[in-house]
């Protein structure tokens, strides 16, 4: 069952990745090439973090035993390869405990089996090399992912354009922050579609009239 603190992770999910992070200040950027598995998909929710062994997935299938509904399921290793962390017997358990969806900061595995699934999937790489399952790993740490430090709560947001985070304690300014920019942008549409362009709006045009860089 939702409840009233669902809301914000809601607003943000539906806000979308790019329009969160700019409201943000730009900050929160998880500036990585991820590849969604299911296009057009839109999902968000606090962070359940796997920091795996390298080339090995054993802290993944701690953190499945974790999973709470809702979350989206974090998975890197110190150093970022194309090895399988993830695959469809994982996703099967991920699916069924409730994940949100998963962001592999590593490679996947048997693709179409995870699109049939219907579990979305960001992942770095598509490669079939399996992981081991020797070195314990961590689960439920912060770690650095494109540039952005992510906590176990913190809420990852996943669509098409990419994947930003948002601080557990920042997710309710945020929020207001996106519906603050979300009506700014709603009332520049409606005057570009009336026919006033950005050119001059933003004294763009101005600013090279008066260099003498206007175009005739």
């Amino acid at each position: 069952m939702s409840g009233p603190a669902d809301e914000p992770v809601r607003e943000l999910t539906e806000a979308g990745v790019a329009t969160v992070y700019e409201a943000a200040g730009r900050a929160g950027l998880i500036d990585l090439d991820l590849e969604p598995l299911l296009p057009g998909t839109r999902v968000g929710g606090p962070a359940r973090i796997a920091l795996c062994g390298q080339d090995d997935n054993r802290a993944v299938h701690e953190a499945v035993a974790y999973l709470r509904p809702g979350e989206i399921l974090v998975l890197t290793m110190p150093h970022p390869r194309p090895v399988a962390l993830f695959g469809d017997l994982l996703a099967t358990q991920a699916k069924r405990r409730g994940a949100a969806g998963v962001l592999v900061d590593a490679s996947v595995r048997d693709a179409a089996d995870l699109r049939e699934m219907g579990l979305p999937v960001w992942a770095r790489w598509r490669r079939v090399r399996g992981a081991t399952k020797d070195v314990r790993g961590t689960v439920d740490t912060p770690v650095e992912l494109g540039g952005t430090t992510v906590a176990p709560g913190d809420v990852v947001l996943l669509d098409d354009d990419g994947a930003a985070a948002v601080p557990a304690d920042r997710v309710a300014a945020t929020a207001e922050a996106v519906r603050a920019r979300i009506a700014k942008e709603d009332g520049l549409r409606e005057r570009w579609r009336s026919g006033e362009l950005s050119y001059d709006a933003y004294g763009l045009r101005a600013e090279d009239e008066t260099a003498g860089r206007v175009r005739t």
